[in-house]
């Protein structure tokens, strides 16, 4: 018994929490794989480089600690990770929440809020709620991923064009106070912007595969070096990069700053999760392959919380570096390990070149991510769905622009949830037979026939829950007259939850104390056992009613009470 007990346990970790490189090496790994990867690596890092820096200086920190995650982070999540090709690392779609964090509680505050968030995701592997993130409303997250991507757009402004101001926090604030201080602008700063983002078009136009970013990255600095242009770079503002990582270590904290931050850590787990989950499967569309959710999640938290070690910031899967992986030719999750130490030899080998980047060239980096992030052809498909979609979206991207993404998530959340509670509402039917019945025999109505002996049929359809009962009461009550035997049917009613299984309930119990037999036919599985937990709640045995398999079983049922001839009819 213990060994069969030990086995099924293993058998359920081996599916869902195993590491897709432990699949992969359990099978034979060979020298032409290993240079698949190494291949795939160095593209990867060459895209990855310039990213994480960008990344870093948009939420408001130095450019090392973007080099922190993606060498520590990545490393956890192709360690641990769920899916193939996953590559981990900073993405845009944390900038809003990283600088709200840091405006109120400071570095270390970001780091425990990381290390929540790490908690929270790892948990969420544990628990399987992996499987259900694919759950989540699409125009939820098409809303707020476009209200990210407008807000990581206007936070590149001041270094686009080299305004001399202090950046408001408030969006319209934040544009308010560009446009009256524009005539701060540095024209050589506006020249770095359109060298950058031309080399980028073009680049990116004619050799698509190339690292697009990285020239554009690398003919700015030269220009920059060679004609000594008045312009800011990462020397001039954060200082020289480190050469190595940072030892690890424990941010301080308190209590009482856990509960303020909480809000912050869950919407970090959230988008981890979901970006991570979509990038997996983004990439699993290409390659054929199934990436396991919940070790993924599991994989994420980690990196989280190890990033948060190394004085990074929150990390999850990146779709573009993740699709760049894949199309450099990988084979397994070592090109995203392989990929973290190409990065971490940058920084020994190359850190200190870093500093003469100029910060303009990489506000146009993260201006293109941003837009792409808007999504306008998502954006247009999406105003042309139905209303409640529509307006689920708008404000939902509304929300993360002008309040912030805590709100605008859960507002989105519970809109699309009473919208999809509506709509399913409408999907619930349930009417006198006498209405719905056409069926005949022998010429005569059947209906006509259960009437007139004082039998009531009733038939269910839809899924019974609680965003439907109203309208299921409402028709109970129209019953002012109790019946002599009432027919349930309810062969098309595929779930019950527990308020559906409670109206019913309390429906059959009334008309038991008016001495009314109440027969149920068709029902399926799961809502005869919710609806048998709730007449035993209401002190009614199940072995008290009639069941009958269907419907022309429970006519027969009835004709012994009232000594009436069964008749052949659907069984519907």
């Amino acid at each position: 018994m213990i060994k069969s007990n030990m086995e099924k346990l293993k058998k359920f970790i081996k599916k869902n929490f195993t590491p897709k490189l432990m699949e992969v090496m359990k099978k034979r790994y060979t020298k032409a794989d290993f240079r698949r990867d190494c291949i795939a690596a160095l593209t990867v890092a060459v895209v990855s480089i310039p990213l994480a820096m960008a990344f870093a200086i948009a939420s408001g920190v130095s450019p090392a600690q973007g080099l922190y995650t993606a060498i520590v982070a990545g490393f956890f999540v192709s360690l641990l990770g769920g899916s193939r090709y996953q590559i981990g690392g900073p993405t845009g779609a944390f900038i809003i929440i990283i600088l709200g964090v840091l405006q109120q509680h400071g570095f270390d505050g970001l780091l425990v809020t990381m290390i929540m968030a790490g908690l929270i995701l790892i948990i969420a592997g544990f628990l399987r709620l992996g499987t259900y993130i694919k759950y989540i409303p699409y125009p939820v997250v098409t809303g707020f991923t476009a209200g990210i991507g407008v807000i990581l757009i206007s936070t590149q402004i001041k270094d686009l064009f080299g305004l001399s101001l202090e950046v408001p926090a408030p969006f319209l604030q934040k544009w308010l106070a560009y446009f009256k201080n524009f005539d701060t602008l540095n024209w050589f700063t506006v020249l770095i912007s359109v060298v950058a983002f031309a080399s980028i078009m073009l680049i990116k136009k004619r050799w698509p595969k190339s690292p697009f970013y990285l020239a554009s990255v690398i003919l700015s600095t030269l220009l920059v070096v060679i004609f000594s242009l008045p312009v800011d770079t990462i020397g001039s503002k954060f200082g020289e990069v480190p050469h190595f990582l940072p030892a690890p270590s424990l941010p301080d904290f308190d209590l009482s700053t856990l509960f303020s931050l909480m809000p912050s850590a869950f919407t970090i787990a959230f988008l981890a999760g979901i970006e991570s989950l979509l990038s997996a499967k983004v990439v699993d569309g290409m390659s054929g392959d199934n990436h396991n959710p919940n070790a993924e999640l599991i994989a994420q938290g980690t990196a989280n919380i190890a990033s948060a070690c190394f004085m990074g910031l929150p990390a999850t899967g990146a779709i573009a570096r993740t699709a760049t992986n894949y199309k450099a030719g990988a084979y397994s999750p070592m090109a995203g390990i392989l990929h973290t130490v190409f990065i971490l030899l940058f920084m020994l080998a190359l850190a200190s070149v870093a500093g003469f980047i100029p910060l303009a060239c990489l506000s146009v980096v993260m201006i293109i991510i941003g837009w792409n992030m808007l999504s306008l052809d998502k954006m247009i498909k999406l105003m042309k769905a139905p209303r409640g979609d529509r307006n689920t979206l708008i404000v939902t991207f509304l929300l993360t622009v002008l309040v912030d993404l805590n709100t605008a998530i859960s507002v989105g959340f519970i809109m699309a949830a009473v919208i999809f509670m509506h709509r399913m509402s409408n999907q619930i039917a349930i009417a006198n037979d006498d209405k719905l019945s056409k069926e005949k025999t022998g010429g005569q109505n059947i209906s006509d026939n259960l009437s007139h002996q004082g039998i009531v049929a009733f038939r269910v359809s839809g899924p019974l829950f609680f965003g439907g009962v109203s309208e299921i009461s409402k028709f109970f009550a129209q019953l002012k007259t109790p019946p002599r035997i009432l027919i349930l049917r309810m062969g098309q009613v595929p779930m019950v939850d527990a308020s559906g299984a409670n109206l019913i309930a309390e429906f059959v119990k009334k008309l038991k104390k008016q001495g009314t037999k109440v027969i149920i036919c068709n029902i399926k599985k799961q809502p005869r056992e919710v609806l048998h937990t709730a007449l035993l709640q209401e002190h009614i045995n199940w072995k008290t009613l009639s069941v009958a398999k269907d419907f022309p079983t429970a006519v027969k049922i009835a004709s012994r009470y009232v000594r009436m001839i069964p008749l052949q009819i659907s069984e519907k």
